[in-house]
């Protein structure tokens, strides 16, 4: 492990304009430990970009949206000096982004590539404001390093190639330099963009800061930490201090937006210690996520994850049966559909999969939902949401009654408990969630 390296990550709203990354520069500069900064699209941009992948667009609104997100970048351009190197990438970059947009119908690939613009527009732009704040810095593509399969809108990274890259391109511009790169982007073994999948910035620094045997992995976004509920439900939320690995998975998992999920899994995998913390006010502590980190038993959390399915499946075949289990998560598979949460009695099953808004494929298309059908009843509700409590050993007959007290005044659709001692996890109408959340976080929470 290259102890002395830190991979900073900083998200959407930390790049968002001039200031907000100088403050981010600021921070690079403060640590010189950090080798690697990885960065988002400006806060907004992404959004355009993914309505321009949409065949619905017509050729004014294209330009609109080509306007809009240049009016962003050039909104921070206004207060810098591109020095000539990232000039010329700069305009490259802008020329092929213009080309892409007047396109009226884009297949997979071309809508990877699309949605890649905002970070590759970004790092260019960060690139300028560390070097006018005297860090000795670079701009690097990415794509020469993290490598993926090509499922193109949910690529699946090829870590042993990740790695392998890494260590040829990235890791000897090092000692020299802070290298400036982009999150949520890769690329497959015929060098084509892939992207990771919204919010997959985070991931992307976690993969990075494997590759090179960093320390740690800073995630730099607009709150002081992971809360203990969404501070703007709960005014009593506070900020954790420490989480273990399987806390923060959970918490990520099931619906704290300040962490993408699949960030833990490299993390946990090589040992690397996450921070989370405000770019805002990088002095105000944050959250440490750490292997060997041991919390008390009980619940620490409570969160929420929004526009949910919950996926019925009923055949008397099941009964007694073998293999129907099977039959199932092989078609899902084949779709590259990941279930949360399951439950059987003795002629169906219930899944639940996270429907997320902005994604540039449906979660479950209609082609899967006939090969379920050719062999059960197939039932798909819409409109809930997942509400789960994270802590360490989650028992329910500690503080049960108070549990079933909180819950007693809502339409409870489903309940999953007994997989992990780290969460228990429920569906609720999605109208009363926010309710849900504010209930159990006063009741079982604020009381502790």
């Amino acid at each position: 492990m290259n102890s002395q390296y830190v991979v900073a990550k900083f998200g959407g709203t930390s790049v968002a304009n001039f200031e907000a990354m100088q403050r981010c520069a600021a921070i690079v500069h403060d640590n010189p430990d950090v080798r690697v900064v990885v960065v988002s699209a400006s806060a907004g941009v992404t959004n355009h970009l993914v309505t321009l992948t949409q065949q619905k667009v017509d050729a004014a609104e294209r330009e609109a949206l080509f306007q809009s997100v240049m009016t962003i970048q050039q909104d921070i351009l206004a207060c810098l000096t591109l020095d000539t190197d990232l000039q010329a990438g700069f305009n490259d970059t802008k020329e092929a982004f213009y080309a892409l947009a007047q396109l009226p119908a884009l297949d997979a690939q071309q809508c990877d590539e699309m949605l890649s613009f905002g970070e590759r527009f970004s790092s260019y732009l960060f690139t300028q404001v560390l070097r006018d704040l005297g860090v000795t810095s670079s701009r690097f593509d990415v794509r020469q390093v993290l490598k993926t399969d090509r499922q193109f809108g949910k690529a699946v990274p090829d870590v042993a190639a990740t790695r392998d890259a890494a260590m040829a391109h990235l890791t000897p511009q090092l000692s020299e330099q802070v290298v400036v790169t982009q999150g949520f982007i890769g690329s497959d073994n015929q060098g084509q963009t892939t992207t990771l999948g919204r919010g997959g910035s985070d991931y992307s620094a976690a993969l990075l800061a494997e590759a090179i045997a960093a320390q740690s992995v800073h995630i730099w976004t607009d709150v002081v930490g992971i809360f203990s509920t969404d501070p703007r439900l709960c005014h009593k939320a506070r900020p954790i201090a420490r989480l273990s690995f399987d806390e923060a998975a959970e918490m990520a998992t099931f619906g704290a937006k300040v962490l993408h999920p699949a960030t833990i899994l490299p993390a946990s995998r090589s040992g690397i210690s996450v921070f989370v913390g405000s770019s805002r006010d990088p002095h105000a502590g944050g959250t440490w996520i750490e292997k060997n980190n041991r919390s008390e038993p009980g619940i620490r959390a409570v969160t929420q994850r929004k526009n949910q399915i919950l996926l019925t499946l009923k055949s008397p075949e099941m009964l007694l049966a073998s293999g129907f289990l099977a039959r199932i998560f092989t078609i899902l598979s084949a779709h590259n559909i990941s279930v949360d949460l399951v439950t059987t009695s003795e002629i169906s099953v219930a899944l639940t999969l996270d429907n997320a808004p902005n994604a540039t494929r449906p979660e479950l298309a209609q082609a899967c939902l006939d090969e379920l059908g050719e062999f059960c009843q197939v039932s798909v509700e819409n409109n809930l949401t997942l509400v789960a409590m994270i802590g360490s050993e989650i028992q329910l007959r500690h503080g049960e009654a108070s549990l079933m007290q909180v819950l007693a005044d809502f339409n409870i659709r489903l309940i999953c408990h007994g997989a992990s001692r780290h969460n228990l996890c429920f569906l609720v109408e999605q109208g009363e969630s926010d309710a849900v959340v504010q209930a159990i976080h006063s009741r079982l929470l604020e009381a502790a």
